[in-house]
C-alpha cells in the first residue's frame, strides 16, 4: 500500500470516528430491532364425536315403528350437533344377520349402539360380551349385561287411549286387531285397546288375526281384510306400515294409525293415531354417553310412557264426539301424573279366570310376562299354556 493511500484510509477513519461523536453528542442512538411478534398458541384440537348406530327391522320409510326411531335419531343430531355423528342399518332381520350387522357397527368405531327390536336381543347380548368398551342400547327387551342395558315405551297406553274412541265409534260392535308376534308387549296391546274400548262400549268384542312378523304390507293387508270380512268396523294394529289403514280406507272402514301419525295414508279412515316419541330417551341416553354416566348391569331397564312424554294419541278425528275426546284426554292427565292406572282390578280373563283382583294394580312384572287375553279378545294367545 503506498503512503498516499494510508493517508486516506486515516482521513476516512477520522472523519467517521468525528460524525459518531456529533451523534452521541446530539443525543441520538440506535433503536432497537423491533421484537419479534408472539406466536398464538395453536387451538385445542376438537374431541372426535361420538359415533352412534342404529339397527332397524324395517325401511326408516315405514311411516310407522322404525320411523318413529328415525325421528328420535334425527332428534339427537338437532341436540348435539357435531359432539355426535349418527348412522344406521335398515331392513335387518331378526336372525343371525343382526349379530353381524352389530359387529360391524362396533367394528367401524361406533361407542353407543341401538338395536330397535325384540328379536335382536340374543345377537346383542353377544356382540355385546365381545366388545366390552361399546355400549349397546335394547328395544323392548329384557336381558342385560355389564356394557348393555333395555328400554322400552309404554305402547299399550296409547293403545288404551285408542280404545276409548273405537269403542265409540264401532256400529258392529265389532273391533279387529292385526298381531305381529304374540309375545307380551304385543298381548299388552291388543288386552289395553279392548279395556280401553270397554271403558266406552262394554258389548265390544276383539278379533285378532296374527301376521307374524313386523313389517309385512301384503300379509297385513290380507289380515285387516279378513278381519273387515269377519264383521269388525275398526281396525288396530301392532305392525309397521300403514297397510292396516290404507286397507281400512279402501273398504269404507275405520282404523288408527301406529307409532307415527299415520293420517295422510287414509285421512277418511283415520281415527286417531297412537304415536311414540323416542327422542327424549334417546337423548337422555347420549347425554349421558357423553358425560360419562351411562350405567348398565342387570335391572338397567327404562319403561317410559305418557308421563315422560313418549307416549300420546295425536289427529283425533273430527267426528270423534266431544264427550269422547274429553274422555282420553282426562285418561292422558291421569297417565300423566299417576292418578289413573289401566290394569286395576278386577281384569278376567277371557276364560273367566281373575286375573288382576279387585282395587289391586298389576305391576310391571305381571305385565312383562303377560300371555292371556282380557274377556272379550276372541280366542288365545297362541303358544300360551
Amino acid at each position: 500500500m503506498t503512503d498516499l493511500q494510508k493517508r486516506s484510509l486515516l482521513k476516512a477513519a477520522a472523519l467517521t470516528a468525528v460524525a459518531a461523536a456529533a451523534l452521541v453528542g446530539c443525543g441520538k442512538k440506535e433503536e432497537p430491532a423491533p421484537a419479534p411478534a408472539p406466536v398464538a398458541a395453536a387451538p385445542a384440537p376438537k374431541p372426535e364425536p361420538l359415533k352412534i348406530a342404529f339397527a332397524y327391522v324395517g325401511p326408516v320409510g315405514d311411516g310407522g315403528w322404525t320411523f318413529a326411531h328415525d325421528n328420535g335419531r334425527k332428534a339427537l343430531e338437532k341436540e348435539f350437533g357435531d359432539k355426535i355423528a349418527t348412522s344406521f342399518v335398515e331392513n335387518v332381520p331378526e336372525s343371525a344377520d343382526a349379530e353381524r350387522v352389530l359387529r360391524d357397527m362396533a367394528g367401524q368405531g361406533n361407542k353407543l349402539i341401538f338395536g330397535t327390536t325384540f328379536g335382536y336381543m340374543e345377537p346383542m347380548l353377544k356382540v355385546a360380551a365381545d366388545n366390552t368398551g361399546v355400549k349397546f342400547e335394547h328395544a323392548t327387551g329384557y336381558k342385560q349385561a355389564d356394557n348393555m342395558r333395555t328400554y322400552d315405551s309404554r305402547t299399550y297406553e296409547g293403545a288404551y287411549m285408542a280404545g276409548v274412541i273405537a269403542g265409540k265409534m264401532t256400529k258392529t260392535n265389532t273391533l279387529g286387531v292385526v298381531g305381529s308376534i304374540p309375545i307380551p308387549e304385543v298381548v299388552r296391546n291388543i288386552n289395553a285397546f279392548t279395556l280401553g274400548a270397554q271403558s266406552s262400549n262394554p258389548k265390544v268384542k276383539t278379533k285378532v288375526v296374527w301376521v307374524n312378523g313386523w313389517f309385512d304390507p301384503p300379509k297385513e293387508t290380507e289380515a285387516a281384510t279378513s278381519l273387515i270380512n269377519g264383521g269388525a268396523d275398526v281396525l288396530f294394529q301392532n305392525t309397521d306400515s300403514p297397510a292396516v289403514l290404507k286397507t281400512a280406507e279402501a273398504k269404507g272402514k275405520r282404523a288408527f294409525g301406529w307409532d307415527s301419525d299415520m293420517t295422510s295414508y287414509g285421512p277418511k279412515a283415520h281415527l286417531a293415531s297412537a304415536v311414540i316419541n323416542w327422542g327424549p330417551y334417546y337423548i337422555k341416553a347420549t347425554k349421558e354417553a357423553l358425560d360419562g354416566s351411562w350405567k348398565a348391569g342387570a335391572g338397567a331397564h327404562s319403561w317410559w310412557g305418557v308421563k315422560e312424554g313418549a307416549i300420546d294419541i295425536v289427529s283425533i278425528a273430527e267426528d270423534v264426539p266431544a264427550e269422547t275426546k274429553a274422555k282420553v284426554e282426562e285418561v292422558k292427565k291421569g297417565l300423566a301424573d299417576g292418578s289413573f292406572a289401566i290394569w286395576k282390578g278386577p281384569i278376567t280373563d277371557n276364560t273367566g279366570k281373575v286375573q288382576v283382583a279387585k282395587d289391586s294394580v298389576a305391576d310391571d312384572k305381571f305385565l312383562g310376562g303377560l300371555n292371556f287375553f282380557v274377556k272379550g279378545v276372541e280366542g288365545k294367545v297362541p303358544g300360551a299354556k
